[in-house]
């Protein structure tokens, strides 16, 4: 099973609380993180971009950083770890984010792949003057379909002339193209956002959900496989899962109660707020099934929490489900979450016997 760290580019993590560690986003902070994330063998780092955040008391993703040019930085001072960033299709040309990765591709020597999102916050948009409107969250996912296909021809041929409803290209020209295959990841829970990876992408990310249940997005898996079988392509599948750990259970039930306890409500009612505006496209913002307010704090991701041991355990379990490639992991505390997962849960982990100990790797 792979290993991915979704790392902190904004405000506070995956944490919508004022009572959990309370931080903003570096380039330090997430070089540290990623570093401790190579250094004992994981296999790649993924990066959000978020334009605008939800306010509340904790200025939830106020602070965010650019996904682009972060992971550039991160590629520069890499040698292994895969990293992906994320595209705002709204915001950048699929020509100029073909021509970023490209960039990106040289940098890391082929270690570099996309992200792919089509936007669902309206304001995020509308502040810069660029939402198409309200009539884009039917459109959202034929209109990443020519970004897409615009992209991989450049990639692949160094030349584009894609004409469609959404873009006209005229002898697009680009080079150097990437050296290695560039992957794509995408997001969709929805029908309409799981057809346009198995038709486009090669992976899926999907919400883990609930306590301490890892198994519980075998369904969502299971429907993305079943897709990817009309298509004929094969699509990985990442779960999404937070890790909140202690000396032991009772330690780390602690902190999640804590972290529950101090839900910034003010940020949680936006949030909810602007998911609900799409009432089209059959909520791939992954928000609008949470039951309360204590139950989103985590952005609805599973939660993996207790020991170090019984976090391995529960990770082997998720390791189990059919047709997942893996996992992309958030923490409470990411340069400390990243260590001692490294350190302390990776090693009781069957699924991941095959990664060789720190002090072996480093000779």
């Amino acid at each position: 099973m792979e290993i991915g760290v979704f790392i902190p580019i904004g405000r506070n993590g995956w944490l919508v609380s004022t009572t959990s560690p309370q931080y903003n986003p570096t380039f330090d902070l997430n070089k540290q993180t990623t570093l401790a994330a190579e250094r004992y063998g994981l296999d790649f780092v993924l990066s959000m971009i978020k334009l605008r955040g939800f306010g509340g008391a904790s200025g939830f993703w106020d602070q965010a950083l650019d996904s682009f040019t972060l992971m550039a930085g991160l590629a520069a001072i890499t040698s292994r770890i895969k990293l992906y960033a994320t595209v705002p299709t709204l915001a950048v040309p699929p020509a100029i984010a073909a021509r970023m990765c490209a960039t990106i591709d040289s940098i890391s020597n082929g270690r570099f792949g996309l992200n792919v999102i089509t936007g669902w916050q309206r304001p995020e948009y509308s502040q810069m003057g660029l939402w198409p409107g309200d009539e884009y969250f039917a459109q959202r996912y034929d209109y990443a379909a020519e970004y897409v296909q615009i992209m991989r021809e450049l990639w692949e041929t160094g030349v584009s002339n894609f004409k469609g409803k959404f873009f006209t290209m005229e002898d697009c020209k680009l080079s150097p193209r990437p050296q290695a295959d560039m992957k794509l990841i995408c997001a969709g829970q929805s029908n309409a956002g799981m057809e346009f990876t198995a038709k486009h992408a090669d992976y899926n990310f999907c919400f883990g959900m609930g306590y301490n249940t890892p198994t519980a997005c075998a369904p969502t898996v299971a429907r993305m496989q079943a897709m990817a079988e009309k298509t004929g392509r094969a699509i990985g599948n990442y779960g999404l899962f937070m890790v909140i750990t202690g000396e032991t259970d009772a330690e780390a039930r602690a902190k999640w109660h804590l972290y529950q306890s101090g839900a910034d409500l003010e940020a949680l009612k936006w949030l909810t707020q602007q998911s609900a505006v799409d009432t089209k496209s059959g909520a791939d913002t992954n928000v609008r099934h949470m039951a309360d307010a204590t139950s989103a704090v985590n952005l609805n991701i599973g939660l993996i929490v207790g020991s170090h041991a019984t976090c391995a355990r529960l990770l082997d379990e998720v390791a189990t489900i059919p047709g997942l490639a893996g996992v992309l992991l958030t923490f409470d505390e990411f340069v400390s979450g990243t260590e001692i997962f490294g350190s302390r849960i990776q090693p009781l982990m069957q699924s991941r016997k095959h990664v060789a100990p720190v002090a072996q790797a480093a000779e």
